[in-house]
């Protein structure tokens, strides 16, 4: 056979033919008949030789129509010789895909009904204890100051604190627990005179009731570095323990800071709440004094301590640290500041003033 698309199917009885030609997806087929023969026996032929099921199979006849299943054995294929016929229907090969297709988004689709109704249980890797420790060991509140500008930013800053996984490890060590963290008006907490300005950077009152947290520029233009800032709670956090600038405050202060350090798998950054802040370029830089000690009272009062009794690091005979004096003395300018605002009649060297 020289075309591989005709089929030839031989006359039993007689030599007389009919010959039906078609198109089946753009490839022409002719299939061969005695003349007995109906339409009945073409699609069987067309089953055998092209996989389209006979109930599938449907024929576009001009001037007659559209023949499909059933088809008759009454109707002879004389009538439909010489005619310009077109195939349609789907071999086996592709229904059978189809039905497994058809199948496999069915189960799905029951897999997933059965998921709603009955969800399966997720199991917590969270440790329970660590869970209890990290309710227990943190800021029970967080408190911007609401009279300041963008104060959304400002909580946006004491819960990344929060969050902080350093802060965390140290509090959770040391078994920290504080009231409140807020943050501290800088107008508020500025002394300026001849001998320079000092800068109030946090407050700790009563051992953890309340710490404050120096967030702003003076001019409120912008937010201080982040590890700048962190590194004043971590000094506030050790007033939980010790309130006077001793040397057992001073050694729980930078311990505290390590640990935060070693703990911090985060970068620092200059980032709040995943979105970047503004911060000038001049940053204020002649003020390091943290603070003066742990504050005790309602309102602030400072505290008995203030690191110059007989422990405290001047008369202990224990080197200090760069940072440790220059806190110490800003400290010192603070106090004189404060006695002079509550003695007008002295000058601010401790002296009587002239009448």
């Amino acid at each position: 056979m020289a075309d591989p698309g005709v089929h030839e199917h031989e006359a039993s009885h007689s030599d007389a033919v009919v010959v039906v030609s078609f198109t089946y997806r753009g490839k022409q087929h002719s299939l061969h008949f005695d003349e007995s023969a109906t339409i009945a026996h073409l699609c069987a032929a067309i089953e055998d030789d092209l996989r389209v099921p006979v109930e599938n199979q449907k024929l576009l006849v001009p001037k007659v129509g559209t023949l499909k299943a059933p088809f008759s054995d009454d109707m002879s294929l004389k009538q439909l010789e010489n005619k310009k016929i077109t195939l349609m229907g789907t071999p086996n090969d592709e229904i059978a895909s189809l039905n497994r297709a058809s199948a496999a988004a069915a189960a799905r689709q029951a897999h997933l009904a059965a998921v709603r109704r009955h969800p399966p249980k997720l199991i917590s890797r969270r440790d329970p204890a660590r869970a209890q420790e990290d309710s227990t060991y943190t800021f029970m509140q967080l408190r911007p100051l609401p009279n300041l500008p963008h104060p959304s930013r400002s909580l946006a800053f004491l819960e990344r604190l929060k969050a902080d996984p350093g802060i965390k490890a140290a509090m959770r060590k040391h078994k920290f627990s504080v009231g409140l963290l807020t943050e501290m008006d800088p107008l508020s907490n500025t002394e300026s005179n001849h001998e320079g300005t000092t800068r109030i950077l946090g407050l700790n009152r009563n051992k953890g009731e309340v710490i404050e947290l120096r967030l702003r520029t003076d001019a409120y233009d912008g937010y201080r570095d982040y590890k700048t800032i962190r590194n004043t709670l971590c000094h506030e956090l050790a007033h939980n323990v010790h309130s006077p600038h001793d040397r057992n405050f001073w050694d729980l202060c930078h311990q505290i800071e390590r640990e935060v350090a070693k703990a911090d798998w985060k970068s620092g950054g200059r980032n709040v709440a995943g979105s970047d802040f503004y911060e000038p370029a001049d940053v204020e830089s002649d003020e390091i004094a943290y603070d003066h000690g742990g504050w005790t009272g309602g309102e602030f009062v400072l505290g008995g301590g203030t690191a110059t009794g007989a422990a405290g690091p001047s008369s202990s005979g224990i080197a200090l640290s760069r940072r440790e004096i220059i806190a110490k003395a800003a400290e010192e300018r603070m106090k004189k500041m404060t006695e002079t605002r509550r003695s007008p009649d002295r000058s601010p060297d401790g002296s009587e003033a002239s009448k």
